[in-house]
């Protein structure tokens, strides 16, 4: 893997580092490398012992499986089992809890839905987040929402206050109204098959930059920024589609938000699986779906599951190498590394107080949000801090290989020496760091990817097999994710008679 100057000077920044007095507890958490290599590698398992006849199987337990299992319960149809590979459903929606707080690892807050996201207000509906004509304030992220330190000080919000020059403000007015044209012009919406795709697709977010004139350094990082927080990737790595999409596709949010609990998404998880719990089986990977005597057999360690209709929601990765006669994923994923801190003490600050989101101007990383942050106490002497890492520098692949390379310990000096830099006593504050390694994270939307034969394959289907999952869309939102499984239940019900 290159490592970039920024990064470089990050390393540079461990030496600088006070030595801590106190010992830093943690560990590498929810590692699934050996089971994931296990899948790829086709390497066999062993023979079910038992088989089991359901109408349906899902297979995948993130946003996807269980948005369609939501459905198919609401309809009223029980007769399934949802196969989660994982200890724990939720996929880039799971979350943990120690004795401060409940923390996210993966996705922590959904923006308020529009009135064009129906499906996603009936569900928070449906969980009680939403009384069906406004979301109740605990839920909203609370004041201040967002900070950013930049010349060695906190400032409120991510647009830097000083710096940029007329000609750099000039040059955002006109991308903001170059953004105001696309979102009135009906192609980029939520879920994005309500729209349509465009030429924009087929050259990349940096490229279609510089076309439009667009070289400002400040504007640059703040669509970098973007297209790293929502894809993993640079903005030379993203189809412009993706990128403009980012800006153009969500309607005016007038509610105060987002939505986000200290959990994070888990919350959307938890709710879900009190009313599922019973049709959901965690700790079993499917490795193999095939067709047998007219219908699919879905196989796992405890269990061969004979199904009218099976419901795919795990991602095109993963289904390659489980689905019979599937093609390969020629699919681009991110790796990421995600860490939540625990402190016993809040460290100090040069500028404004803590926000709920965290950025560091000059890092590599994404920041940090807090997860006691919606806590209503006057007083919260202990928080957690979740750390988001999207290694955007280079290629995926080399990114994986040298995350695959790193220790525990190698990791979190990489993240104190990235936030002491906003925070010199930080590893004064910390008790534990645990890190998690995620070496293919999430779809990326590289250029030309609206019109890729495997994404034409996973939306068409199979006969009774379904795919459900956000690389359906290439955008790897939870909006997309609930479509997706929504879309596959209504399907799967169809062809067995049931809608």
């Amino acid at each position: 893997m290159t490592i970039s100057r920024r990064e470089l000077l990050t390393t540079a920044f461990i030496g600088l580092l006070p030595k801590s007095r106190r010992r830093i507890l943690g560990s590498l958490v929810n590692e699934s490398v050996a089971l994931g290599h296990q899948l790829r590698d086709r390497v066999p398992f062993a023979r079910p012992p038992e088989t089991i006849r359901l109408p349906v199987v899902i297979v995948g337990g993130g946003i996807a499986g269980l948005s369609a299992a939501w459905r198919l319960h609401k309809r009223g149809f029980r007769e399934f089992k949802l196969l989660e590979m994982e200890a724990e459903a939720g996929g880039n929606a799971r979350w943990g809890r120690n004795e401060v707080s409940a923390f996210p690892w993966g996705a922590h807050y959904v923006p308020v839905p529009g009135r064009s996201l129906g499906l996603v207000r009936e569900l928070f509906e449906d969980l009680g987040l939403f009384d069906g004509h406004r979301f109740d304030e605990r839920h909203l992220v609370h004041a201040p929402r967002e900070r950013l330190f930049i010349h060695g000080r906190w400032q409120e919000g991510l647009e830097p206050a000083v710096g940029p020059a007329q000609r750099d403000r000039d040059q955002v007015a006109r991308f903001e109204d170059r953004i105001r044209d696309f979102a009135s012009g009906g192609r980029f919406k939520l879920p994005m098959a309500a729209g349509r795709g465009g030429p924009e697709d087929a050259l990349s977010m940096g490229d279609w930059l510089n076309r439009e004139g667009f070289d400002s350094p400040w504007l640059r990082w703040t669509v970098d920024y973007a297209c790293r927080d929502d894809y993993g990737a640079l903005a030379g790595d993203v189809s412009a589609w993706a990128g403009i999409h980012y800006f153009a596709a969500r309607e005016g949010d007038d509610e105060g938000g987002p939505l986000t609990w200290p959990e994070g998404n888990g919350r959307i998880v938890r709710l879900l699986l009190e009313r599922l719990e019973p049709m959901v089986q965690t700790a079993a990977p499917a490795y193999r779906v095939e067709r047998r005597d007219a219908r699919w057999h879905v196989l796992t360690p405890q269990a061969e599951w004979v199904a009218d209709a099976v419901i795919v929601a795990a991602p095109a990765l993963v289904a390659s190498r489980i689905v019979e006669d599937m093609p390969p994923a020629d699919i681009v994923y991110s790796p990421w590394i995600t860490a939540n801190l625990t402190l016993d003490r809040w460290p100090q600050e040069r500028g404004i107080g803590p926000a709920w989101d965290n950025v560091l101007f000059d890092s590599p990383a994404l920041g940090y949000v807090v997860a006691t942050h919606q806590n209503l106490r006057m007083h919260v002497p202990q928080t957690v801090w979740t750390y988001y890492w999207a290694l955007a520098a280079g290629s995926p692949a080399a990114a994986r290989q040298w995350l695959l390379g790193q220790d525990w310990g190698s990791l979190k000096d990489r993240i104190l020496a990235d936030l002491s830099r906003a925070h010199p006593d930080l590893s004064e504050c910390v008790t534990r760091i645990d890190i998690m390694r995620l070496g293919h994270a999430m779809v990326r939307p590289t250029p030309g990817f609206l019109d890729s034969p495997i994404r034409k394959y996973l939306q068409k289907g199979r006969d009774r097999l379904f795919f459900a999952h956000s690389d359906l869309s290439g955008l790897p939102l939870f909006e997309e994710a609930q479509y997706r499984g929504v879309a596959a239940a209504d399907a799967a019900l169809k062809v067995l008679g049931r809608a």
